[in-house]
């Protein structure tokens, strides 16, 4: 369980420990009316265990708030939202979940990622996305929904030429040595990115090999300042809570003064294109 999702179990353990105090139940009094182990209670409260439905509803009836019920069980699913493993985001293929990037930057008017390892999926070309959806596909062992992916991978891209949005992209330098579909593919990729650079309202840096490694962090995407998603191997994470977005704001503030922008970064991709001829 990562930090945020543990600080929400934890913020949902104390308020059903308030219900508990409230009325004047001992967690051993509690344990047996609800014919549990009484350490369940213990764990739950101080967000060991995530409750389920089924839990909250006795916290509820024991405790003689039935009325809290509802918002105690929204509670409850969104923090399972914030976390979801890709096995169940990708469980139809790849395509759902371009869908869902679709919409969200769609509703954004900012949008900012950082990636250290590949390109971003809005400036990825049509072979550059399909090579990596195919290792996505057979990695997580998901439906091969490969075409119906990457086609709505390049609708994604629509929303860079909407002139109400505003686009910074920040790539690790390693991104465009990083092998994906071959040496063809990847000069092509290379090639998208500088023509991409003249795109109006769109920024890219590439943070130079050798910069100091003063924020170090997976690929994370923030949408204006209220949502940020995070990619790890296993789920992806949604960040809403304004105390953590604005950690991820500082670090995509630091990586981009570390950036190389305009002629400098285009020597990066050009060093780098070198390779691939």
């Amino acid at each position: 369980m990562t930090s945020s999702v543990h600080d929400a179990a934890e913020a949902l353990g104390a308020r059903l420990r308030e219900l508990r105090h409230g009325a004047g139940l001992t967690g051993r009094r509690l344990a047996e009316l609800a014919g549990w182990h009484e350490s369940k209670v213990s764990k739950i409260e101080h967000g060991t265990t995530k409750p389920s439905d089924t839990d909250i509803r006795a916290y509820c009836a024991h405790t003689g708030a039935n009325d809290q019920l509802p918002d105690l069980l929204a509670t409850r699913h969104n923090i399972d939202a914030a976390y979801l493993e890709w096995r169940r985001v990708l469980d139809t293929g790849t395509k759902r979940r371009q869908q869902k990037a679709v919409k969200l930057e769609a509703e954004a008017k900012d949008i900012r990622a950082y990636n250290p390892q590949i390109i971003p999926g809005l400036l990825q070309t049509a072979e550059y996305a399909e090579a990596k959806l195919r290792s996505v596909i057979e990695f997580h062992r998901i439906p091969d929904d490969l075409s119906d992916g990457v086609a709505k991978r390049m609708e994604r891209q629509r929303i860079l030429y909407n002139r109400d949005h505003r686009f910074h992209f920040l790539i690790a330098e390693q991104a465009l040595y990083t092998t994906v579909g071959g040496n063809d593919v990847m000069a092509r990729q290379l090639e998208r990115l500088t023509s991409i650079m003249t795109t109006p309202r769109v920024t890219l840096g590439i943070i130079p090999a050798k910069a100091e490694a003063v924020v170090v962090s997976t690929n994370f995407v923030m949408l204006d300042n209220r949502l940020v998603l995070v990619e790890g191997t296993a789920a992806e994470l949604t960040i809403t809570q304004p105390r953590e977005i604005a950690v991820y704001g500082r670090a995509f503030d630091t990586l981009a003064r570390q950036s190389a922008t305009g002629n400098a970064a285009r020597a990066l991709i050009s060093t780098a294109l070198q390779t691939r001829c």
